[in-house]
């Protein structure tokens, strides 16, 4: 049994004068039990909507979605209780402080003495010192470590992060994924969705990409990584590329990437830019990286390659 199931999952919103807009179109993928997995895509391309389905804070038009064997709408209550969801939105109780609103969060799950898990979370999120402080005195960062708590105080075996990461510090990101990590390795379940696309690379073992609400890819990270197999050619400059070039590059401010498949091409690409008189600044040749595979992907995947499930 799955984890999560998706079972051919489409939602369709009324638009502007009737019109239909499918935010999910024939989704369908499993998650195993003990699996990290990782949901990804631009803007706008469901993401958010099929995790509002799977908590059930959205009805799917058709299709089914169970979270351990429980239907998220003929057995609301089970498939809800094995859920912990951390959403993007900073959504807090001003009136009180970080243990009570950990103490209510249990209580909405029917656990009763639940001191000595808060405890720990508070030391694992560094917490323990704000846990008599009320919600409204702490930072963006410090509410975002509050909201991944209340996600975890009822034990689900089954996490749900969506952009956990979103905004916050660097010491925040490295303990979360720390602790997170250790839970996966005890047998929970855990769905990413991030744009932050380094975290998903490092931590999810399978992945499934978005796009206009279909799936247009899904198998290993390793995988999908291979499927783009190619060299990267990375520097800075604040010169303009050779037309040639400027066609085929990502350009993020100074950085400048080309891809190469050899190193015959990479000559290449340096002659030009020499030829050019473009000075080029830290250098680098590597192997891409799931952000160029993603790129890669979104800009001229129409189908759906997927793994078999």
């Amino acid at each position: 049994m799955p984890a999560v199931r998706f079972d051919n999952v489409s939602k369709i919103f009324r638009g502007a004068h009737g019109a239909q807009v499918h935010a999910l179109d024939r989704v369908g993928f499993d998650i195993e039990a003990g699996e990290f997995f990782g949901l990804l895509g631009p803007n706008g391309a469901g993401k958010t909507t099929l995790i509002s389905v799977l908590a059930g804070l959205a009805r799917a038009t058709s299709g089914r979605v169970t979270v351990m064997g429980h239907d998220v709408v003929d057995d609301f209550a089970a498939a809800r209780k094995a859920l912990g969801i951390v959403p993007q939105e900073l959504v807090f109780d001003p009136f009180f402080n970080v243990r009570e609103t950990l103490r209510i969060q249990s209580g909405y799950f029917g656990v009763r003495r639940n001191d000595d898990w808060i405890d720990e979370l508070l030391a694992n999120l560094g917490l323990e010192d704000k846990a008599q402080a009320n919600m409204r005195q702490l930072s963006g960062g410090m509410k975002r470590r509050v909201l991944v708590a209340q996600a975890l105080v009822h034990k689900p075996p089954v996490i749900v992060l969506d952009e956990p990461t979103a905004g916050v510090d660097v010491e925040l990101r490295q303990s979360l994924w720390g602790f997170v990590a250790r839970l996966n390795r005890a047998g929970h379940t855990v769905l990413l969705t991030t744009h932050y696309l380094e975290e998903a690379e490092a931590l999810a073992g399978r992945i499934a990409m978005l796009k206009q609400g279909r799936i247009v890819a899904l198998d290993r990270t390793a995988a999908l990584l291979a499927r783009a197999a190619s060299t990267m050619l990375r520097f800075k400059t604040d010169g303009a590329l050779p037309p040639a070039l400027a066609a085929q590059a990502r350009i993020t401010g100074r950085i400048v990437q080309l891809k190469a498949r050899d190193a015959g091409e990479v000559e290449r690409h340096l002659g030009t830019l020499r030829a050019a008189g473009v000075r080029v600044e830290e250098l680098e040749i590597g192997r891409a990286d799931l952000e160029d595979v993603f790129i890669e992907i979104m800009h001229g995947a129409t189908a759906a390659p997927q793994e078999a499930c």
